[in-house]
């Protein structure tokens, strides 16, 4: 099961992780972990590469996680939070589809 934790703080998501495989299917046909991983690459680019917020970025390979953390203050502020929204409200349809799956969490 992939678990995606979203960070929060005051109203304002900080950043997230997301954990672990699907296990939907074997690598190279597991259609939820492919949707997974175009959500968080689409998200990450926006908010870094899009918006600039230079958030730290985090990847282990062997462990399948990848960590985002904002920094304290974004220029584009309501930008990144609406990309961390969409990313979340994205997940948690996924795991409508998939509840087995995927979890989506508020911590």
């Amino acid at each position: 099961m992939t678990r995606c934790e979203f960070f929060s703080q005051e109203d304002r998501i900080t950043g997230f992780c997301i954990s672990g495989h699907s296990g939907y299917a074997e690598a190279g046909a597991d259609i939820v972990c492919a949707a997974i991983s175009a959500v968080v690459t689409m998200a990450e680019a926006t908010i870094n590469d899009v918006c600039g917020a230079k958030a730290k970025v985090r990847v282990k390979e062997g462990g399948a996680q990848i960590t985002l953390t904002l920094p304290a203050a974004c220029d584009e502020e309501e930008s990144v939070q609406a990309v961390l929204a969409g990313m979340m409200l994205t997940l948690i349809s996924l795991r409508e589809d998939y509840p087995d799956y995927i979890e989506v969490l508020e911590v």
